[in-house]
């Protein structure tokens, strides 16, 4: 909870939604042997599971496979319910990366049963959260933002919001007709392929050349 409230250009925040997309890279969807899904996939986190830069992440022990998804992050600034698309951007107040952590292991089972993921997705610190740059549209072009995640200096993923099957204009109007989004709403926007294991003693670090780079420690 150290993370919040959260502060930007002067404005304070104070979260009580996390929207993640699923399902927004189709080279995500192939290595996870999935289909491209006809409209956003939708699923939430508490705001208690986010967990500060540099804060170390305790591996949970109801599953094997802790998996790190590096996403962009977007942090709503005013309230609006069926938001245009040609307006969407207005809504954004900031914008940094994150990690959407997942026990594949324990996704793959509840997957098979029909069952809701929140074991898999939403534990205890499974939401590792930058800090929030103010988003300026003159300088940052969510259209094509790259981003990458590494662990103990190893590249696992690159990617750029212009593979996004659903463009974040396309997701806050989306969202926006299915909830009333509120100033301090946070939507992790999806991952691109490249996920993989974590475990103790590792360090992450996600980086944008906006955002700059974010880092966590692996405890056990």
């Amino acid at each position: 909870m150290s993370a919040l409230p959260i502060t930007v250009n002067g404005q304070l925040f104070t979260p009580q939604r996390i929207f993640f997309i699923g399902k927004n890279y189709d080279e995500h969807i192939k290595e996870l042997g999935g289909t491209a899904p006809e409209e956003p996939v939708v699923f939430m986190k508490p705001v208690c599971s986010i967990v500060s830069p540099g804060e170390p992440i305790s591996i949970p022990q109801h599953g094997k496979l802790l998996h790190h998804e590096v996403e962009v992050v977007l942090l709503i600034g005013k309230e609006g319910q069926g938001v245009p698309e040609v307006d969407a951007l207005s809504y954004i107040a900031g914008i940094t990366l994150g990690l959407d952590l997942t026990l594949r292991d324990i996704q793959s089972r509840l997957k098979k049963t029909g069952l809701p993921w929140e074991l898999s997705k939403s534990f205890e610190q499974s939401a590792p959260l930058g800090h929030f740059k103010a988003y300026d549209s003159n300088s940052i072009d969510l259209e094509n933002l790259p981003f990458s995640c590494s662990v103990n200096g190893d590249l696992r993923q690159q990617g750029n919001t212009r593979y996004m099957l659903f463009p974040i204009r396309n997701l806050i109007h989306r969202l926006s007709g299915w909830w009333r989004l509120r100033p301090g709403d946070i939507i992790f926007t999806g991952t691109p392929s490249g996920v993989g294991q974590l475990n103790s003693g590792d360090q992450v670090d996600i980086e944008s050349p906006v955002t700059g780079r974010f880092s966590w420690p692996l405890s056990s």
